[in-house]
């Protein structure tokens, strides 16, 4: 079941949070989080109008996702940025598609324009699923980013909506 989440959902948001931090290069940070962060971000989500969801099988939450702003600027309000990540032992099971597929109508709704995806390249799996959603590869930016000692390169794609 993919719903708006809720306060009480921070904890296991936080966690899968986390643990992609640790274990991937999905999120471009090194260190961990308090559920006080993740509470204020999505506050500020809450605030400014933008979806955040959760998939929950049996009660329990397993998987996440959000749009925001793409860039500052009014000229960009009818493009959003997405996250979509999903608990370690849930991943292959469709929940990434389910949470997307979420968020894509969401914006379709809200009448936005373009929705963007921003994705470490050496993941083929997150790449390979936008693109089967019809997302498009825009821009490679190499070395843009640093983990673990490691320049990473970023992947944009690009759905217009």
């Amino acid at each position: 079941m993919i719903r708006d989440a809720i306060p009480a959902d921070i904890s296991a948001i936080t966690a899968i949070y986390n643990d992609v931090i640790a274990n991937s290069n999905a999120i471009y940070r090194e260190d961990p989080v308090e559920e006080a962060e993740r509470l204020n971000w999505f506050n500020e989500k809450k605030r400014v109008g933008f979806p955040v969801v959760v998939a929950e099988i049996d009660g329990q939450v397993v998987g996440y996702g959000v749009y925001g702003s793409f860039r500052f600027g009014e000229g960009y309000n009818d493009t959003v940025e997405h996250s979509v990540h999903v608990g370690a032992n849930h991943r292959g099971q469709g929940i990434g598609k389910k949470i997307l597929e979420d968020l894509i109508n969401r914006a379709r709704i809200e009448n936005r324009h373009n929705m963007v995806a921003a994705i470490d390249s050496t993941n083929e799996t997150s790449i390979s699923l936008h693109a089967a959603y019809g997302f498009v590869e825009t821009a490679r930016m190499p070395q843009i980013a640093k983990k673990h000692g490691k320049f990473l390169d970023l992947v944009l794609m690009q759905l217009t909506l």
